[in-house]
């Protein structure tokens, strides 16, 4: 009896156009596109692997809970998942895809350097709540944090918060909105992620994909 295939567990957009050169490498071809594709369960032209389509902050949850074997997820993700559901999910390799920085933005003319200075109480729009948090707390400086969901480049633009955190790629958005880079925190690239149930049980299966996605990530380092 064939066994059932292996579930890798990726996110839309970017990342999952990254990680096709990956597959490539590892001998696996994806033949539709989840952008104009509504499935959410993708086969591939290998029997041993399947994709499941899951929101960027869903796939640790996934992969911890066993739903997929492995899956691929921001550095930002999982330090904001692993604060809440710490263990469960072994992360082998730094793929260096996907790469951005994780930064602080304010409107043009606000003073950020002065008011941290000052020891101003600011308030910060973000998503990445833990980071926002450890990086404030290192700096001595007060916040309140507002968490949102989306559109944070709007909060400074109404009124509600001073500066937010958040990813920045090129910075386009960030200037659309009249907005500028005032600190970085960290640079951010995405990590394979693996079940540790499935790391035992599946070693053998798992371990070649393991091995491409090493191999095609240092390539591209």
């Amino acid at each position: 009896m064939a066994l059932p295939p292996l579930t890798l567990a990726l996110s839309k957009g970017r990342i999952f156009e990254e990680t096709l050169p990956l597959l490539a490498a590892a001998g696996v071809g994806v033949p539709e596109n989840p952008e104009s594709s509504r499935k959410l369960i993708l086969p591939t032209d290998s029997d041993a692997l399947r994709i499941i389509i899951v929101r960027a902050s869903d796939v640790p949850t996934y992969v911890q809970y066993g739903a997929a074997d492995f899956g691929i997820a921001g550095k930002d993700v999982l330090h904001e998942h692993m604060a809440q559901h710490p263990g469960g999910l072994y992360q082998p390799i730094d793929l260096n895809i996907a790469r951005c920085r994780l930064c602080v933005a304010a409107p043009e003319g606000f003073d950020y350097q002065a008011a941290v200075r000052q020891g101003s109480r600011l308030r910060i729009a973000t998503k990445y709540v833990r980071a926002a948090r450890e990086h404030f707390a290192a700096k001595g400086v007060h916040v309140d944090i507002i968490k949102l969901y989306g559109s944070m480049e709007l909060a400074p633009l109404v009124g509600l918060a001073d500066a937010i955190v958040d990813l920045v790629s090129s910075g386009g958005t960030l200037r659309a909105n009249r907005l500028v880079e005032v600190e970085e925190i960290r640079q951010i690239s995405s990590r394979l992620i693996v079940n540790q149930a499935a790391l035992k049980m599946k070693g053998e299966r798992l371990q070649p994909f393991l091995d491409a996605f090493g191999r095609a990530s240092s390539a591209m380092a």
